[in-house]
């Protein structure tokens, strides 16, 4: 009996088994090829995407290189370039100024800001006010107050002077801070403030020539790029050679400080003698205008201009107008004799009173001073005789020289806010008979003290009427001048004969007439006085109030300077041209004498011979 198969046997030998192992072999197979290629599909959507997304930042890249490079890359390289570098202009001190004979009246200097911090100090409040009082000329008790007010950045000084400083600096104290910085010091004080001005905290002129020489006492500045490190700080090797450098100039004026000074006491002592409003003292040198003393009074500090008086800040003989008076006289003169109209030994017949249209016009005085000649009009200063001399001249003819002479206009000069003289127009001036009248003894018309002192400077030089000026240019340490400014071409007025017979006739006036207290032995001095009315801003005069002056030129025989004084409102019955100022004069021309080698007049020498 045959053996039935085993079941294994039966499995390999069953054909449909054999198809189902088959067919299940197949389809694992296909299965893995299939995953195979699905698998190699996907890697290939991944490499797709890959390379896409790479190409994609590649793309994003290359635009925002193309962006930062081509686009932005002149403005991003600018910014480095600013991170990297500065613009730094750094500090110039102003020019000083120095006056003719290089004294110095103005200079930079350095001082320090005196800060004071009470939480660090190593001693009592007590002992640290003791010790600094003194130094910095303060009350110990309020100083001890100060200190108990605030913790920290007490300003107890805001400008001290580099030596005491080091006085501070010698008692070693803790919890005291010093900063340095740069003021405008005036080393005369007051001395020259009327000319010099001052300067303000921004370091910017504000009167006289600070203000008006402005572009002259700045030193040129020039803004340089300097490299700067990584913490931002400067790398001087990179500073272009030389940019710190700066000139030795200094700006020198025509003023001479000694006789600047002697005028000051000059008139401050007849101001307080006759208890003055104001004052005035002006010194020309005729030849070219420049000014040898300019002072008005009173005046202030400029190294404490903020404890003055504003009004003070504008030199008044530039920005305020008066009535010249009896001072203008010797012009009008010289106006008569230039057109012919009179002769140097005319008489007039002077009755005390002159009618002129509706109106009576008298001597100061009250008085008639009978048959006088040209010269004792001036000396008597006779309005009389000057009314009969002006109504030689057509009024048209006589308006168009007080317009030649400047009348009306301002004065060509470097000092600051200058104004206009007042003059009536011409239709007014020749329609009223009583307007050639009152301007032929110096009213009815107004002008500066400067112009007037200009207007005399036409006597003293011959006729020609010069800039006046206080600016002489800059100079160099070794006293080279550097750049002197343009001064107006001096324009002929009137001619050499008529000003030396004008002034020959104010020598009798100092010699015999209301000038005598200006006399000065072996000197040929001229001169006029005046005392005029003081006109009103609500028009007519102020009752009571005058202006007194006096003007001299010198010496007669070679006439060159030209010496003003003018005093305002002095009180007393004896305030007068004659006894206020030219006393003032007198001592200013003392001075002047032996300052510019005056030597004595030789006519008076050779009569003072036995």
């Amino acid at each position: 009996m045959q053996k039935s198969p085993s079941r294994t046997n039966r499995k390999f030998r069953n054909p449909a088994f054999k198809r189902r192992h088959k067919d299940s072999k197949g389809g694992l197979l296909g299965t893995l090829a299939s995953n195979i290629q699905n698998q190699t599909s996907n890697t290939k959507s991944r490499l797709f995407i890959v390379w896409g997304v790479l190409m994609a930042v590649g793309l994003g890249l290359g635009l925002k290189l193309y962006n930062l490079q081509i686009v932005k890359g002149p403005k991003l390289t600018e910014q480095a370039r600013n991170q990297q570098m500065v613009n730094l202009r750094p500090f110039m001190p102003r020019r000083p100024v120095v006056d003719r004979n290089s004294n110095l009246l103005a200079i930079d200097r350095p001082v320090y800001i005196l800060y004071a911090h009470p939480k660090l100090f190593n001693k009592s409040n007590e002992e640290i006010a003791g010790r600094l009082a003194p130094i910095l000329a303060k009350d110990t008790a309020e100083l001890i107050k100060t200190f108990q007010s605030k913790r920290s950045g007490i300003i107890l000084a805001p400008a001290l002077a580099e030596e005491t400083i080091d006085r501070i600096s010698s008692l070693r104290l803790n919890g005291l801070e010093w900063a340095e910085k740069y003021s405008r010091y005036y080393p005369p004080d007051d001395l020259v403030s009327d000319v010099v001005g001052y300067v303000n905290l921004d370091r910017r002129g504000q009167a006289g020539v600070e203000y008006s020489q402005e572009k002259l006492l700045e030193r040129p500045v020039q803004t340089v790029r300097l490299s700067r490190s990584g913490n931002g700080a400067l790398m001087p090797d990179h500073a272009p050679e030389g940019f710190l450098h700066f000139d030795d100039l200094r700006l020198q004026l025509t003023i001479d400080s000694r006789l600047q000074r002697i005028a000051r006491v000059a008139l401050k002592q007849q101001m307080d003698k006759f208890e003055a409003k104001r004052g005035a003292v002006i010194v020309m040198d005729a030849l070219d205008g420049s000014l040898l003393a300019l002072v008005s009074q009173p005046t202030y500090n400029p190294n404490e201009y903020a404890k003055a008086n504003i009004s003070l800040f504008k030199n008044w003989t530039v920005a305020d107008l008066y009535e010249p008076g009896s001072t203008f006289k010797p012009l009008n003169v010289a106006i008569a004799l230039e057109n012919g109209v009179i002769k140097p030994d005319d008489i007039f017949n002077d009755s005390g009173s002159i009618q002129v249209a509706n109106y009576t016009i008298k001597n100061a005085m009250n008085n008639g001073n009978g048959r006088i000649s040209i010269a004792q009009i001036l000396q008597y200063s006779s309005n009389i005789g000057m009314v009969q001399i002006i109504q030689r001249l057509k009024p048209s003819i006589y308006y168009n020289w007080l317009e030649r002479l400047g009348l009306g206009q301002k004065v060509d000069t470097d000092l600051p806010f200058e104004v206009g003289g007042r003059l009536k127009s011409q239709e007014e001036f020749i329609a009223s008979p009583i307007e050639p009248a009152t301007t032929s003894f110096g009213q009815g018309f107004s002008m500066t003290p400067l112009q007037l002192v200009q207007m005399h400077g036409a006597l003293a030089n011959g006729g020609k009427l010069v800039t006046p000026h206080v600016v002489r240019g800059l100079i160099d340490s070794k006293g080279q001048m550097h750049d002197s400014p343009t001064q107006t071409v001096p324009r002929q007025i009137f001619s050499t004969a008529t000003t030396q017979k004008v002034v020959e006739m104010m020598e009798t006036v100092v010699n015999e007439g209301s000038g005598k207290a200006s006399q000065i032995p072996g000197y040929r001095i001229a001169g006029k006085t005046g005392t005029a009315q003081k006109a009103s801003p609500n028009g007519g005069y102020i009752k009571g109030a005058r202006m007194t002056s006096f003007v001299a030129i010198l010496p007669v025989e070679s006439p060159r300077y030209v010496v003003f004084a003018l005093v305002d409102e002095p009180k007393g019955e004896s305030a007068y041209g004659s006894t206020v100022a030219a006393p003032i004069v007198k001592s200013v021309i003392e001075a002047l004498i032996p300052l510019e080698e005056i030597p004595p007049s030789k006519a008076i020498e050779q009569k003072e011979v036995p």
